[in-house]
């Protein structure tokens, strides 16, 4: 399996060519023109070019954690296609995951005139704004109303009160997409090689998000970057582990053994708990 970080995820361009490769291995081809126009899209969009939108104004939740988390969906797809796991994943299923990885941090866009704050502000309700901007987006791309609602299911998974099994899905393969997004995005972004120098940017998101939602200080999980680095150990072996074990089926078991990804997780892991035993630096 490919390692998590072989590609250069700084460039949409490495990202699209990685994700072409991995069609191909199905005889996708046919896919290509598709998938270039998708990534030249949502390029302009993360970059400021897309009509009536604003680049994006994070650093967490950027667009390079959008194309990690793509990439990272395409290896799990690969390997599922090499088992003899069912449903089967044709090509359609794979550019609809495609298009549900690409657009799932759509949602923290701002549209022109939101100059208030970040798109972070709009952390607790991201996922239902990605869903909107998707159902916009995806008609002109030959995308069916059933197929949108799939993707828009599959997104809606990934927030944090988002539970797979009390999803109505359209159909198995839908189903499956979810797994295989959810488990991605999670993934994508803990096993980043800077996800612990990413942490306190992250912490700033969720301040943003806190306050504009007026969530008073004692119902937050956390007050302060401390807390948000003592609690993300327990965070993956508590919450995260265990979703991707059962709510999204354990697809990241498609990405090999030993597994990178999770290896990348654990090894982040150490590190921080490392840093938090050595104190303030």
């Amino acid at each position: 399996m490919v390692p998590p970080h072989a590609v250069d995820t700084k460039h949409p361009a490495a990202v699209t060519k990685a994700v072409q490769a991995a069609f191909s291995t199905i005889g996708a081809e046919a896919s290509f023109p598709l998938l270039d126009r998708l990534f030249a899209d949502v390029t302009d969009m993360f970059e400021g070019r897309y009509a009536g939108y604003q680049a994006i104004d994070m650093h967490y939740h950027n667009y390079e954690h959008t194309l990690q988390a793509a990439i990272c969906l395409v290896h799990i797809l690969q390997g599922r296609s090499r088992t003899f796991d069912r449903p089967v994943l044709l090509a359609r299923d794979w550019e609809l995951a495609v298009m549900a990885v690409l657009l799932h941090d759509s949602g923290f866009l701002k549209k022109n005139g939101d100059h208030a704050g970040t798109g972070a502000k709009y952390t607790f309700v991201h996922e239902r704004r990605s869903c909107d901007f998707a159902r916009e987006y995806l008609p002109r791309m030959g995308v069916t109303a059933t197929e949108i609602e799939d993707i828009c299911a599959a997104i809606i998974c990934t927030g944090p009160r988002g539970k797979i099994s009390q999803v109505a899905f359209s159909r198995d393969e839908a189903r499956q997409m979810a797994f295989v997004l959810v488990t991605a995005d999670y993934l994508a972004q803990m096993s980043a090689p800077d996800y612990l120098d990413k942490l306190p940017i992250l912490y700033r998101e969720f301040q943003e998000a806190f306050e504009f939602e007026q969530i008073p200080p004692e119902k937050r999980p956390y007050n302060s970057l401390k807390e948000l680095l003592e609690k993300s150990p327990a965070f993956w072996g508590n919450y995260v582990r265990p979703l991707l074990d059962f709510e999204a089926g354990a697809v990241y078991r498609y990405l090999g053994q030993p597994n990178p990804y999770l290896q990348a997780v654990e090894d982040n892991l150490a590190e921080l708990r490392r840093r938090l035993q050595a104190g303030p630096a």
